[in-house]
């Protein structure tokens, strides 16, 4: 198989590979010019739970058509190999797709290559692939890709989620399998090329420290854009950094570059039992970015400015959990950690950030 040949070339060659020139793709169809993103994940459980959702004048309202009202064109979904319940799954998302593909919605498909989250923490392999040999599970992941990419049809798909140390561990992982890893991303990116060279290919690394070393690594993979993750508690309250690594990393490797991930909140309160992740001042960018929802707002939109205004080769931005309310209800141990950090308040409304997330 082709891939299998550019596996080799890749790791015999110090990751330099001469492609079969039958497989080389005509040129992409472009994207639209801003990425204007939301992650909606979990919206098709909570729809079927029956939660309604409102405008900012408290009307009853559809939270997609809400979306393209906002000026969002773009909506990222998670997907799980053999997920338990199926959420998040190859049906659900398949069919959740289309719907969004027939509103006018372009897709950003984020593929988990796991049965549950995959991030700097977790990047388990799925049980069906777990014990194969580097060959064998080249195969799968080669199979399964061109399945996905043949099926869902995004117009742009994660080769991993925040893959900072790779992924299907332990075959790749970055620091202790380093060539594996580039073998197994390599494969993925090829089965992409293979099925679909107008899907725009992703590598998301999920920090601001530490992404200079990681885009090294992978500078001989066959991608288009860069993306990193942006969330104030974990990657620290410094915006300047925030623009200066975006700029940096894109300049240096010549590729647009993406905000997979960001969020805020618009209170420090919560609405479930559910132990929120964002609670404390400590979190927040303060004087400047309060938790209320004028703050929530002002950060989408200084955000929003950095990537577009202060990047040279920005090209876009994603709000994560946007959709993520506490529809379990107040007493739900289970709920929602990121209520507080939804676009809709407690009540279900929308909130002002909502409008700070279209094209700048």
């Amino acid at each position: 198989m082709v891939w299998m040949m550019g596996a080799v070339i890749l790791l015999a060659s110090s990751c330099k590979k001469d492609p079969d020139p039958e497989a080389l793709p005509p040129e992409a169809e472009p994207l639209r010019a801003w990425v204007s993103a939301a992650d909606f994940s979990f919206y098709p459980e909570i729809r079927d739970a029956g939660i309604p959702f409102y405008n900012s004048a408290g009307q009853p309202a559809d939270p997609l058509e809400l979306l393209q009202l906002a000026g969002v064109n773009t909506v990222r979904l998670r997907l799980w190999v053999d997920p338990v319940g199926g959420r998040s799954g190859f049906s659900e998302v398949k069919q959740f797709s289309e719907e969004l593909h027939d509103k006018g919605f372009q897709t950003w498909l984020t593929v988990h290559y796991s049965e549950s989250w995959a991030d700097p923490a977790n990047q388990v392999t799925p049980q069906r692939w777990q014990g194969l040999s580097l060959a064998a599970l080249q195969d799968s992941v080669y199979g399964y890709t061109r399945r996905v990419v043949a099926d869902l049809e995004p117009d742009l798909i994660q080769v991993g989620n925040e893959i900072n140390n790779g992924f299907l561990y332990p075959q790749g992982h970055l620091i202790d399998a380093p060539e594996q890893f580039l073998a197994l991303a390599d494969t993925a990116i090829a089965a992409v090329r293979r099925e679909s060279p107008s899907t725009r290919i992703v590598l998301h690394y999920g920090s601001l420290t530490g992404a200079a070393w990681f885009f090294d690594q992978v500078q001989a993979l066959d991608y288009d854009l860069m993306a990193l993750s942006y969330y104030p508690i974990w990657h620290g309250t410094d915006l300047n950094f925030l623009s200066t690594i975006l700029q940096q990393i894109s300049e240096t490797h010549k590729k647009d570059i993406l905000l997979a991930e960001t969020a805020y909140p618009f209170t420090l309160g919560w609405e479930d039992a559910t132990n929120n992740i964002v609670g404390l001042n400590d979190h927040l960018i303060l004087p400047d970015y309060p938790a209320t929802p004028a703050g929530q707002q002002a950060f989408v939109a200084r955000i929003k400015s950095i990537v577009a205004d202060e990047v040279t080769r920005g090209m876009g931005m994603c709000y994560w959990g946007g959709e993520w309310v506490a529809w379990k209800g107040e007493s739900a141990s289970d709920g929602s950690t990121w209520e507080n950090q939804a676009l809709f308040d407690f009540d279900h409304k929308a909130l002002p950030a909502l409008q700070a997330l279209g094209s700048p």
